[in-house]
This record gives structure tokens, sequence and C-alpha cells, in this order.
């Protein structure tokens, strides 16, 4: 089926709109997902697809690349809806981080090839940038990419790739100037993860998933045609990439936790707690919170429309976000009181034990995409004005 026609220019009032979406996904929700593996990614693709065909795909994208180029309030709308409807968000990491790259930074070559199959899911994407001894310090990475003709030479090892194990794609930081270059000597890169040479690796976290996996560049062979921007000009355009996930992240994250919470909400009606005054001030502190943080992404996706970069208040989002999803968990387990000590597979679990699931998995929430103290970091320097930290 075509895509819909839904820029700026159409006539379509806001609450039309919102009323054409809800009735797509009511129509065409899913339903449960499938418990394993494999029945689960088919079904998350289908919809995705589903989603795109109909032309309710990548809100924020231009309509040239198969997006729908959404006013502000309209992406606020999309958002809101997919998170009322408990529709399934993206598979991998590539429609909010590679994604943009691509759109201010490829070719339009490159845009053709990847841009629709990516937003459609006939294409999975993975982030390969962190290494062992490269986290919140991308700079030091070390996976070496030396030219040989029209073809670079990959050689090293990414760590905790979401979603790595299913992708068909990898972007990748790699260094092609010495290791002392350190920032000007990063170049982006796009792999075919089934390329010879690439191993991955599951890596099995604390909640009993694997949704982490190391990857494994032995001389592997990507296309000079594969690389984005300039050789060396990698590093900005990494910055751009994840100044454009957090802001993205921070607004789908805020509508998704404002349901999180009226699920919470009434986890403690049910438990009988609501009448507790330390309970009901948890959660009004809570409250505030979730309402900070729809506030705090609309002004992201602003200043990106006004200035094309969310700027370093994407750190302030991430910091935010990541926290309340700590929190938001804490007071879960609090509620469920004995209940918290069963793990999902148990069948006396509340609530299939999601929210002891999401305690579990929300530790690392703090770590990935950049430490809390990495994002404190950047607050006082580059938001607060304070005295840099010491190199």
């Amino acid at each position: 089926m075509p895509l819909l026609a839904v820029g700026p220019e159409t006539r379509e009032s806001d609450d039309e709109f919102r009323a054409r979406l809800r009735d797509f996904l009511s129509q065409h929700r899913p339903g449960s997902a499938p418990r394993a593996r494999a029945e689960r990614v088919a079904w998350h693709k289908a919809f995705l697809a589903d989603l795109y065909d109909h032309g309710f795909a990548a809100p924020s994208w231009p309509t040239e690349v198969g997006g729908m180029d959404l006013p502000f309030a309209r992406q606020v709308i999309h958002a809101e809806e997919m998170a009322r409807a408990k529709a399934p968000g993206y598979l991998g990491t590539g429609v909010f981080i590679a994604g943009p790259t691509i759109i201010r930074f490829g070719t339009p070559e490159q845009q053709d090839r990847w841009l629709r199959p990516m937003i459609r899911s006939d294409q999975i994407w993975a982030q390969g940038f962190s290494e062992p001894e490269a986290g919140s310090d991308l700079p030091a990475l070390r996976t070496v990419a030396q030219r040989d003709g029209a073809e670079y030479v990959v050689n090293g090892q990414k760590l905790w790739s979401s979603s790595a194990d299913i992708a068909d794609v990898l972007f990748c930081l790699v260094r092609t100037g010495p290791q002392e270059s350190r920032q000007h000597g990063i170049t982006y890169l796009v792999a075919d993860a089934r390329s010879p040479g690439i191993t991955i690796r599951p890596i099995r976290d604390m909640t009993g998933g694997a949704d982490f996996s190391e990857i494994h560049f032995d001389n592997v062979r990507v296309p000079v045609a594969n690389r984005i921007g300039e050789e060396n000009g990698g590093w900005a355009i990494a910055r751009t990439s994840l100044g454009h996930e957090r802001a993205a992240n921070s607004l789908i994250q805020a509508t998704r936790y404002r349901r999180v919470l009226d699920e919470l909400l009434s986890l403690a009606g049910q438990r009988g707690l609501t009448s507790d005054p330390v309970v009901r001030q948890r959660l009004m502190r809570l409250e505030t919170a979730v309402r900070i943080m729809i506030v705090s992404g609309a002004r992201q996706i602003a200043d990106i429309i006004a200035n094309g970069e969310p700027g370093p208040a994407s750190s302030v989002s991430r910091l935010a976000v990541s926290t309340f999803e700590q929190q938001i968990h804490e007071v879960a387990v609090d509620l469920l009181g004995p209940y918290a000590m069963l793990e999902r597979r148990d069948p006396d679990a509340i609530e299939r034990g999601r929210w002891v699931w999401g305690f579990l998995r929300t530790r690392a929430s703090t770590i990935g995409a950049g430490t809390a103290e990495i994002q404190r970091n950047t607050v006082a320097e580059r938001v607060l004005g304070l005295p840099r930290e010491p190199e």
C-alpha cells in the first residue's frame, strides 16, 4: 500500500490525526508477543512493516526517505498513541541513531539503499561503538580499519551491542588514524553483519535474557562506499548520532512511562497501599518526574527543529530518564513486598514478574549509552558552565 501523505501541509487536524492513528493501532495491534526469540522477532517485524506500509513509520523523518515529516505536535501525538496502544517500538538501534546520521551525512545512494529498509524493519541495524577498554571514553577505541583499495579491512572487538544477534547491518566507529589521534582518527563505517570474519556472541545479563552481544572482527572487508562522511571524520558524526538518540528516546520514554506510572498506581491500589502517606509521597515524586520528562523531551525536539541539533540538554534528559527508570522500579518492588522475590517464570509472580524484571533490567540504565557520571560532567561543563574536569 502506498504511503499516506501526512506532512505539515495536510489539512487534517491534530484530533483527526490522533483518531486515524488510534484507529489503525486498534485494528493492527499484533497481540501478545511470542516467548521464543525467533518467533518474537518475526512477530515484531511484521507489525513494523505494517506500520510503514500504512504510512505511520518514522514520524520525524522526511517524506523523501519514507518518513512522515510530522510537525512537532503530531510527533508527540504519535508517541502518545504508540505508548497507549503498547505498540512495539523499533527493533535494533538504527532508526534513532544511524538513521538521522545517514539523513544528514549520507550520500543520496546510501540514503536510497538503507533508509526505507531500516524503518520497515526489512533490515535490523545494531551499533558497534563501545569496546572492552572504550565504553564512556569512546575516543580510546582500538578497533582498526586499514584502507586496502576500495575496501577497509577491520580488526577488533565491540561490546554491549543491543540486538546485534538479530542484526543484518552494523554501524561502527573504527580507528583509521594512529591510537594517539583519539577522536581525530575515527571513521564511521557500515558493515554487513553476515560478512566473513564477523562473529557475534550474545551476553546473558542478570534478567536471564541476552539482549546485548559482543562482536569480533577478524579481517572483515567493508567497502569504502559504506563509509559515512570523511575518513577520520567519524567522531563529530557519532556525537550527532548520540544526541539524536537521546532526544528521540527522551520523548518516547516519557510517553511510555506516563502509561507505566499509571499501571504502577493501579498496582498500588490493588495492593491496598494508596492510603499510606509514604507511598503516596513516593508516587507523587514519580508523577512530577514523568511530567518534567515530557516537557524536557518536547524542548529537545524543538531545539532540533530550530537548530538542527539537540545540544547538551540531551545529557540532562539522558540522566533524568535513566535515573527515573530505576526509581520507578524501586518503588514497584517495594510495593510488591515478598512477591518481589519471584522472577518471571514463577507461576505466583505478580503481573508475570514484569516489575521484578524491570528492576533488574534498569540496573544498567545509568551505565549504557553514557554513564550517569559522564552525563553529570557534561551537564556541569556544557550546561552550567562549571570548570572542566582535568583530562
